[in-house]
């Protein structure tokens, strides 16, 4: 059975042509207007994707990704007419995966709909060549569950979190550099930035500091990217 796109959106007018334009491309849809109904429905129907809007009665978007990331790593897309970096950077930090900047096209939508779910369904980082291989460390990739674990339990990440972190640890001490780590990101680019990079950079170190994640760290490579340290 087909997991539902869930839809929080407070104006029935935008929530009603996502609604139709989703299901006139094949997927199921749940829609809700109130951001703790919103929290309520991922934990009770695990949705493969939430669109979530930023200004909700009762819980904000932002609000709802906090207390969705503590339980569920569904790929949320923000969808806010609050196009300030700032704004942008909160939602980030908070755990979305991506943002759609109102007024927007329902193709776009479902365009990053399917890139979401490419990278959740399917295999996205196969071994380099010439990777050196970091299970010996205790920190590890689970490809099939789209993990990365420590000491036996999975980090807390998101989906493009994962993603940075496996691209990192298939080659320890190379730098990556931030083109590099923006493909792995998204594959349509748009309202990517360099700043999204650092901001989920700085959520992977502290979920691996919070995780007392030992043998390895992220470092930063000044006016390039980052790289995977290991031994520290």
């Amino acid at each position: 059975m087909q997991a539902p796109i869930l839809i929080v959106e407070d104006d029935l007018k935008i929530a009603d042509m996502l609604d139709n334009y989703l299901r006139m491309q094949g997927y199921a849809t749940l829609c809700c207007a109130d951001g703790l109904q919103a929290v309520e429905l991922v934990r009770s129907q695990a949705p493969a994707v939430v669109l979530l809007d930023v200004m909700l009665p009762s819980l904000d978007g932002v609000g709802v990704c906090a207390a969705v990331r503590a339980f569920s790593a569904v790929p949320i897309i923000m969808v806010t007419a609050r196009v300030d970096e700032v704004d942008r950077l909160l939602g980030l930090e908070t755990g979305a995966d991506d943002y759609v900047c109102k007024p927007f096209s329902p193709r776009e939508v479902v365009a990053r709909i399917k890139a979401l779910l490419r990278r959740t369904q399917g295999e996205l980082l196969a071994p380099l060549p010439g990777a050196q291989p970091a299970a010996n460390l205790g920190l590890r990739v689970d490809a099939a569950k789209r993990q990365v674990v420590w000491a036996g339990h999975a980090l807390p990440l998101t989906q493009v979190e994962y993603r940075l972190l496996a691209l990192l640890l298939s080659r320890p001490a190379q730098v990556f550099g931030r083109a590099r780590l923006l493909d792995s990101l998204h594959e349509d680019q748009r309202d990517v930035s360099d700043r999204a990079i650092d901001s989920h950079i700085k959520n992977i170190r502290r979920k691996m500091e919070q995780a007392q994640v030992t043998e390895a760290s992220i470092a930063s490579v000044y006016g390039v990217g980052y790289r995977l340290d290991l031994g520290v």
